[in-house]
């Protein structure tokens, strides 16, 4: 899997919020794009995932020199962000039950064996999510997107609402599972993104 941006520019109404953004994601690689809070972190990774459209330049999404299609770009990755919301009608076991249906899990894991690798309390599996602490909630968003069998691994502010303990835990879900993954990570936290080998500063493009 590849990702690459030439010349990627996204504006709303007058105001850029980036511009002339020439990079490419590869496999294996962890990336961390960074910058004050409003800069446009969240925009640069929802135009990344295709959810927003450029207004200058493109991405191009490929898999062995094959350009994948907009419309099939979804499949490819998994995203964690505060403003994706889960389905709190829903038990944690019935969520990830219904996620793993159109975003297939790794084939050698469970959804019980995913609870606990969160660290959710076993007692909690058959409870709704609405009933959740925020971290707790925050596990939910982590176990649905880190374990997808999917090559892009998209995270915004993953640590949101997490403890120490919660922090140790998501380096320890990424170190040994998302090994293969391209990383993608919005943030302004380093003990989000310490572990990234390459830093994209939004600010270097305003201009």
């Amino acid at each position: 899997m590849q990702i690459t941006l030439s010349d990627s520019g996204k504006r709303f109404n007058r105001d850029w919020i980036f511009r002339n953004i020439n990079q490419t994601f590869y496999a294996k690689k962890s990336y961390a794009i960074v910058g004050n809070n409003g800069s446009g972190k969240s925009t640069l990774l929802q135009s990344i995932a295709g959810i927003l459209q450029l207004n200058q330049g493109k991405i191009l999404w490929s898999i062995q020199q094959k350009e994948i299609s907009p419309e099939n770009i979804y499949k490819n990755f998994s995203i964690v962000a505060p403003y994706l919301e889960l389905v709190e009608e829903m038990t944690a076991l019935e969520f990830l039950n219904f996620h793993g249906k159109f975003k297939p899990f790794f084939p050698d894991i469970t959804v019980p064996q995913i609870l606990d690798e969160v660290e959710l309390p076993a007692s909690a599996y058959n409870k709704q999510i609405r009933y959740f602490s925020s971290g707790m909630k925050q596990r939910i968003k982590l176990a649905q997107a880190i374990f997808s069998n999917v090559p892009v691994l998209l995270l915004d502010e993953p640590c949101t609402n997490l403890d120490k303990n919660g922090y140790s835990l998501y380096h320890r879900l990424i170190d040994t599972y998302c090994k293969e993954k391209i990383i993608i990570i919005s943030s302004n936290d380093e003990g989000e993104y310490n572990f990234c080998t390459d830093l994209i500063n939004i600010q270097d493009y305003k201009s």
